[in-house]
């Protein structure tokens, strides 16, 4: 979500959203590692195309989930809500 979009939740709807999008590094870098395994094993094989794309979006989507998480929080603080 983008920041404005989240000064347009109410208070209830900012503190349910921050219990659902709790980050969890341990298992985001495993499957960062898992999918980066993927397409080094399709770049071996000569198989780089569509489906060396999707690891590399997914990745993209992993390390972008900590961004949203921070702006969650800056929200949150901003409203004196924690």
């Amino acid at each position: 979500m983008k920041p404005e979009e989240l000064s347009q939740l109410t208070d209830e709807q900012l503190l349910e959203l921050a219990k659902q999008n709790k980050p969890s590094p341990v298992i985001d870098a495993f499957f960062i590692g898992f999918l980066i395994g993927i397409v080094v094993y399709g770049a071996i094989v000569n198989a780089l195309g569509f489906l060396s794309v999707i690891p590399l979006f997914l990745i993209y989507k992993f390390l972008k989930k900590p961004q949203q998480h921070k702006d969650l929080m800056n929200e949150i603080e901003k409203r004196g809500l924690k």
